[in-house]
């Protein structure tokens, strides 16, 4: 009788170093992923006491994982134990309620629509940087938090018809939200909701304090026409659910997650945007040029996005960087087989962006900030799967037009006018959350063009 040879288990960290790595886990995410791939390469089990990760960094394993074999990889670490904090939203549902909330949501983010809606992004970018400028020559300014503001008008006006600068105090809520779901995650979900920790005595009241927001919304926009907004959509999906109590969870749980998956990451990427080009003061110079000759003393349009060439390099090579979406995490619901490796069922397996887009094979330099790897003339032949910035597979972001779109439109209007500048000395740390953000926000000076 033959026997079929054992496949290999993958490389990885000995048993022993377990207290090691559940510390980085919670304490230096990234450090704990980067350290396994220059330590073990393309693949690498970790093993974290009952808990295993097996580890893949490279664009052939994401195009499994994520693609080809997406139906068998349901949401893993981290989102399935946010599902507490979030709620069965987009982000976090599994099988036909997914489905189901995509196809509900689809329609809201076709190009069309968003091609409707350019003019509004025009104006949130017109109206952030009227404000920038008149904190010119004054005390610095949090980047991030005006970002965040920023994001938050442009999700309110273009997805639910509704205007969020109403309810003070939003961003405050997703933090919150936010910190919970990680702690959900580092956690494993072992701590009952109901113990009384500062973090999640903070996370009840910001919940129901979300509820609130989210009630009033729900009310104001029932008064009014009906439109294809996603408010509206929500709205009418709910009527027929039988229990009015879980139409309206359902409700909470749909619009935080669209809020916050909506409005962070485009943020997060602005922050960082404007982080590098400080750093760089050529790319600067080449991005005030463009918007100049490109824009004149005109609001930016839809047309533009493709007008503005060198603006969309340098915001694909911030995400390269600083991928909004830096791991998706994923869970095999059979047994599988990856890169010539043998992946049990219910192990964590994890697809690192923020890794994978420094995978020196596929970019040299990595740790370099050069838009020009993204000039159409020379990266035509770039691996599809070693940039993933907003995913892949059934589960790509449904958002990433709009957010490219307004990210785009807010990086060449306030460039046109203004040189965004980090006090001398302050450290930038990254964050990694939901979204890659920057630790305790992004204090810069601002100074007009022609002054600069």
């Amino acid at each position: 009788m033959t026997r079929t040879p054992a496949r290999p288990a993958p490389p990885g960290p000995p048993a022993a170093a377990a207290p090691r790595l559940l510390w980085k886990l919670a304490r230096d995410r990234l450090g704990l992923l980067s350290e396994a791939a220059g330590t073990y390469g393309d693949v690498a089990r970790i093993r974290m006491g009952p808990k295993t990760l097996f580890f893949f960094n490279h664009p052939d394993h994401a195009k499994h994982v994520l693609v080809d074999g997406a139906a068998n990889y349901h949401k893993g670490l981290g989102l399935a134990q946010a599902r507490r904090a979030l709620g069965d939203g987009l982000l976090t549902s599994e099988g036909e309620q997914w489905r189901e909330q995509r196809n509900l949501m689809q329609p809201v983010f076709r190009p069309k629509r968003m091609a409707e809606q350019a003019g509004v992004v025009a104006e949130e970018a017109a109206r952030l940087t009227t404000r920038l400028r008149g904190l010119a020559g004054g005390p610095p300014v949090d980047i991030v938090e005006e970002m965040t503001s920023m994001t938050l008008g442009v999700l309110g006006r273009t997805l639910l018809d509704s205007d969020l600068r109403e309810y003070g105090g939003l961003g405050r809520m997703f933090e919150t939200m936010q910190n919970q779901a990680m702690f959900e995650a580092v956690s494993n979900g072992m701590v009952p909701l109901w113990v009384p920790l500062p973090q999640q005595v903070r996370f009840r009241r910001a919940r129901r304090e979300l509820q609130q927001v989210v009630d009033s919304l729900v009310h104001d926009r029932a008064t009014r026409p009906p439109g294809d907004d996603a408010l509206w959509r929500l709205i009418a999906s709910t009527r027929a659910e039988p229990d009015p109590r879980a139409g309206r969870r359902r409700m909470r749980d749909e619009l935080t997650t669209l809020l916050l998956a909506g409005h962070e990451t485009t943020a997060s990427t602005l922050g960082w945007a404007f982080w590098l080009i400080d750093r760089h003061p050529r790319v600067w110079e080449r991005l005030h040029a463009e918007a100049v000759e490109v824009l004149g003393d005109r609001n930016v349009v839809y047309e533009d996005l493709h007008r503005l060439e060198y603006t969309s390099m340098v915001l694909s090579e911030v995400m390269r960087m600083y991928p909004p979406v830096w791991m998706l995490s994923r869970v095999p619901q059979q047994d599988d087989e990856v890169g010539g490796y043998h992946v049990p069922a219910g192990v964590d397996v994890l697809i690192c962006p923020y890794t994978l887009h420094r995978h020196p094979a596929y970019w040299p330099d990595p740790d370099e900030f050069r838009p020009e790897r993204f000039d159409p003339a020379t990266s035509d032949g770039r691996t599809r799967y070693a940039y993933i910035p907003f995913g892949a597979g059934p589960r790509f972001c449904i958002g990433n037009n709009l957010g490219m779109m307004e990210a785009v439109f807010v990086l060449a209007t306030v460039s046109r006018e203004l040189r965004l500048s980090v006090l001398p000395g302050r450290e930038v740390v990254p964050e990694p959350m939901l979204s890659l953000r920057i630790r305790d926000g992004l204090p810069m000076t601002v100074t007009k063009a022609a002054a600069a």
